[in-house]
């Protein structure tokens, strides 16, 4: 459901606008967070809250630092499901506590990872991976939320249809790998021309709806200390290795032109109305990792900065119809992730982390849209284990379990609406819970 207001419709082509938008199909809910970069892909990722993601040797690596691939030529299948359950409240100064989201985001994860060198006179590892996530357990895989709210609406959190990323990976030289990977986004066209009267019956109508893929790029470069600079000696920093990734801003939009005719009231051409929206916008993202193992443990820092600033430009330039009405001002974001791994049996082992995030949101007032967000810290942990022999199976099977908690910080927020002329003021509180739990088969 789109909707710009709830004023009462008082012409039928409002309404169609309206329908034509439902009809486009698009990749997008009422927030602009992705399933990525708000809880994590896979289990490894959800429990170490990221801080180890660009270190890992599942598929997953191929959307947070896809020259990771190389390290692992194996082939993966990995099947995962994830369900996060916000409880994401208002303190209100006219309404007392309230609940303003509590719809979960339910996915299910399918990933494949395989070594191309055989298609390929590299004469090096070059290994593809593909990530692809749909929610409702894959029963809603097309569906957009972008509407102004009275009572306000939570910024970062929401249903996402569809996730979906391409990888591949390969060394250039001892140690250091580079990777290159794409995220995919859907830009949607609806047009809707039709005769209709006063009281909103059509008749001749027409409705035509596009929709193409957008390919938004990320690049990554992973480097061995111990491989290029000490491959055949022991030196203080075997076991250290660093990243640094960029993952190109993306986001879905649709974009509705709507032609309706009233007879003896609106003659041809008729009464004209467009209507552009985007949302699920990702920002340019930099990231810097690095990871120690030493025997059983292994500990990993990611610095995250992501440019919320440059969504303004954006939301002003004519691309989004609906919020450009707020006034919303952001900034850009700084955080910080640190995790932990330690394997107490070979392929048995726990996993845990921790993270600060900051909002975006710059001001406590966006007029009419009234986006509510806050800074939040997030804790994680997780369990996998490998068994080397199932039944059925001919190779080794892993499973992993993760848990991770989102805890909302106050901040005040003054709302503001034309919609019904009560104003209020109030304060953010409430927490995510999200579980996750994937099967891999590595060959």
């Amino acid at each position: 459901m789109i909707s710009r207001s709830r004023l009462k419709p008082h012409f039928g082509p409002r309404r169609l606008g309206a329908a034509a938008l439902l009809l486009a199909p698009a990749i997008a809910c009422a927030n602009m967070g992705n399933i990525a970069t708000t809880y994590g892909v896979l289990p490894s990722d959800v429990a170490t809250v990221q801080a180890l993601s660009m270190f890992n040797t599942q598929v997953s690596t191929a959307y947070y630092n896809p020259a990771f691939l190389a390290r692992d030529t194996r082939g993966e299948m990995t099947a995962g499901l994830m369900h996060a359950d916000p409880n994401l409240k208002a303190d209100s100064q006219n309404h007392g506590t309230y609940k303003v989201q509590d719809d979960p985001t339910q996915q299910i994860l399918l990933g494949l990872r395989t070594d191309l060198s055989g298609i390929a006179e590299l004469g090096q590892p070059l290994v593809l991976g593909l990530l692809l996530g749909s929610e409702k357990y894959s029963e809603e895989l097309m569906a957009f939320t972008s509407q102004t709210a009275p009572y306000g609406q939570y910024f970062n959190h929401g249903r996402e249809p569809l996730f979906l990323s391409l990888g591949i990976g390969t060394n250039i030289w001892r140690g250091l790998a580079i990777g290159f990977a794409t995220r995919v986004t859907l830009h949607s066209d609806a047009k809707l021309v039709a005769h209709t009267d006063l009281s909103g019956n059509t008749q001749y109508e027409t409705l035509d709806v596009t929709a193409k893929p957008v390919l938004r790029p990320i690049l990554s470069m992973s480097l061995d200390w111990k491989e290029t600079f000490c491959p055949a000696a022991e030196c203080w920093y075997n076991g250290v290795e660093t990243a640094f990734a960029f993952r190109g801003y993306s986001y879905a939009r649709v974009s509705v032109d709507a032609n309706t005719i009233i007879p003896g009231t609106i003659p041809e051409p008729g009464l004209f109305i467009n209507l552009s929206t985007i949302d699920s916008y990702q920002p340019n993202t930099y990231v810097f990792g690095t990871q120690v193992k030493k025997g059983k443990w292994r500990t990993g820092v990611a610095l995250e900065f992501q440019e919320w600033s440059k969504l303004e430009d954006k939301l002003t330039a004519g691309h989004d119809d609906i919020k450009d009405v707020g006034d919303l001002q952001f900034r850009d974001t700084f955080t910080p992730r640190i995790g932990v791994e330690y394997e107490f049996e070979p392929g048995i082992g726990f996993s845990g982390g921790i993270a600060y995030q900051e909002s975006p949101l710059e001001t406590g007032v966006n007029k009419e849209i009234n986006y509510l967000d806050a800074r939040r810290t997030i804790f994680g942990i997780g369990f996998h284990a490998t068994a080397q022999r199932v039944y059925g199976m001919v190779h080794p099977v892993r499973f992993d379990l993760a848990y991770q908690y989102h805890a909302i910080g106050e901040r005040d927020f003054r709302l503001l609406s034309d919609q019904n002329g009560n104003n209020d003021r109030v304060k953010t509180d409430g927490d995510v819970n999200v579980f996750a739990a994937s099967i891999s088969m590595q060959f």
